[in-house]
């Protein structure tokens, strides 16, 4: 049986301000922003490519404190063209850091050890590593 992440609540203060950084910046794709009623909203968006979306909300979500959420992590096959898009968008991103060696004779000598790094304007961190092929 195959288990898979679909999904990674990130708490948030304000998810309007929210939603603009995840779409506008990070340019994640906005699947929905619904507020069904009540107090309830939900909001999620799924990075280019991925099969695991976020979700901003408030109401049938898990109280979080925002900005608690650390170590959630990207991959990308071109680490220094992601730092050069999220520079671009206006993402105050890390430089390009490489991490260790890489373990195994690859392509690129920045996968699996090339990262970078940034948050959200609540805290959260991310982290973008490069993997352009897999064993």
């Amino acid at each position: 049986m195959n288990w898979t992440l679909e999904v990674v609540v990130v708490p948030v203060s304000d998810i309007d301000r929210a939603k603009e950084f995840y779409a506008d910046k990070l340019g994640f794709h906005v699947d929905h922003d619904i507020a069904p009623g009540g107090d309830v909203r939900i909001v999620q968006l799924t990075p280019p490519g991925s099969g695991c979306s976020i979700v901003l909300g408030r109401g049938a979500v898990p109280h979080m404190v925002p900005g608690s959420l650390k170590g959630l992590q990207l991959v990308v096959p071109d680490i220094t063209r992601a730092h050069a898009e999220l520079v671009e968008r206006g993402v105050d991103v890390s430089d390009v850091q490489k991490l260790g060696e890489n373990p195994a004779p690859t392509p690129h000598p920045l996968d699996n050890v090339g990262f970078v790094f940034f948050a959200d304007p609540d805290g959260n961190e991310w982290g973008v590593q490069q993997i352009s092929s897999r064993p």
